[in-house]
């Protein structure tokens, strides 16, 4: 059976978004960080990368990005994965003033923690805040993760539905060695920077505009090498083989000093 890794322990987000995608047709493989888990791909020990590249509440999840830039793998898919959040602890919510979870799950639930004046502490995963409660054993700590984290290690759910919204959904990108296939309803994602000069970042997007190509996202995240200048995320329908897309991308070079294409991959819905 093919491989998907995913950063996590079992139980986590990313590992149900990877079942979803595959429709269970699929071995998933936990590691714990995305690093590990883009080169266990990269390197054959899995089939298929899962990562979580934005939030519909907390934006987008910074490392993944940054993890974009340097893989070498291609997007070849992508799946909404709604988040339903639990807060889960062996005593009532009463007793409990302490709540961990990783920060983006934190983030979607901070009307809920405030409301009742828990502390909050940031763990590596939310599946994994469980099995902190399990070597901790305190009457007074819960976490946040999800019902099936929450079955998988035997701990209670205090409260369900703790997320501040509950249209609340994950994007995750998945990434192979392999590209794919073509289809009817492609979207493409690229990664560029520009130069430091007036009316660059125009000159792209007119290009795109000119091409008559929609722009789905655009994102801007520092470079890292140098102070104040940025690598622009962008998301667009369409497939890098389409006549116009690849035009368009050949206008845009000379205004680039890097340009990345992730890969051209079906266009998800939101379930």
């Amino acid at each position: 059976m093919l491989k998907a890794a995913f950063q996590g322990e079992r139980g986590a987000y990313s590992e149900a978004a990877a079942m979803a995608f595959f429709k269970n047709a699929i071995e998933t493989v936990p590691y714990p960080t995305f690093h590990e888990v883009l080169e266990s791909t990269e390197t054959g020990r899995s089939d298929y990368a899962v990562l979580p590249v934005e939030n519909s509440l907390e934006g987008s999840v910074g490392e993944s990005y940054d993890l974009l830039l340097t893989t070498k793998l291609n997007a070849i898919g992508e799946i909404y994965h709604k988040i339903r959040h639990c807060l889960i602890g062996f005593q009532g919510l009463e007793k409990i003033d302490t709540v961990y979870s990783h920060p983006q799950a934190l983030g979607q639930c901070r009307k809920f923690i405030q409301e009742h004046h828990l502390k909050s502490i940031p763990t590596y995963d939310t599946a994994g805040s469980v099995k902190i409660l399990l070597e901790l054993k305190k009457d007074n700590i819960s976490c946040i993760a999800s019902r099936r984290a929450a079955e998988i290690y035997n701990v209670p759910v205090i409260k369900e539905g703790v997320e501040d919204n509950t249209n609340n959904y994950t994007r995750f990108l998945v990434l192979s060695n392999g590209k794919q296939e073509r289809t009817q309803k492609d979207k493409t994602s690229i990664i560029f920077s520009i130069k430091h000069v007036p009316g660059a970042l125009y000159s792209v997007l007119e290009k795109f505009h000119t091409s008559k190509i929609n722009l789905t996202k655009i994102e801007s995240r520092p470079t890292k090498a140098t102070p104040w200048e940025y690598n622009f995320y962008v998301d667009f329908e369409g497939n890098q083989s389409d006549k116009n897309i690849q035009d368009a991308l050949e206008k845009i070079r000379p205004n680039t000093v890097f340009l990345k294409i992730l890969g051209s991959y079906p266009r998800a819905e939101l379930g």
